[in-house]
């Protein structure tokens, strides 16, 4: 067992250097490896270009966001099955006109999308699509 023990300590040892080898070989080549008249070759990063980055974003974005907007958000309108089709109003006591339903269900039954509700939809024009 402890013959065992002792080979896959040297086996690990055996690896962890040639690990270490070949990490450093490739960097000291390329240091010894630039021909006479050219720069060393260096390692640094290009400035990011952001005005192609905020484009390519924004148009993408109205491809992406034009299904959304003009998705049917309710699969039974303007049939017989409709749920939104019904509306609820109270009428109180003092004075304070009527409040119902009907206001916020009757464009989704009507078979409109996002884009068609009284606040959702002025927000959703302000999206690109």
């Amino acid at each position: 067992m402890v013959l065992k023990t002792a080979r896959t300590g040297l086996l690990a040892a055996l690896g962890a250097a040639a690990a270490v080898g070949a990490a450093a070989g490739p960097a000291a080549a390329a240091e010894q490896a630039a021909p006479a008249g050219l720069p060393r070759p260096t390692a640094q990063l290009q400035t990011p270009d952001t005005g192609q980055v905020v484009g390519g974003t924004t148009g993408a974005l109205g491809y992406a966001v034009a299904p959304v907007k003009n998705l049917r958000l309710d699969p039974w309108a303007q049939s017989s099955a409709d749920v939104l089709n019904n509306g609820v109003a109270v009428q109180p006591d003092n004075g304070v006109p009527t409040v119902g339903t009907s206001p916020l269900t009757s464009p989704l039954s009507a078979g409109g999308g996002p884009q068609s509700l009284p606040v959702v939809g002025p927000a959703l024009g302000l999206l690109p699509g």
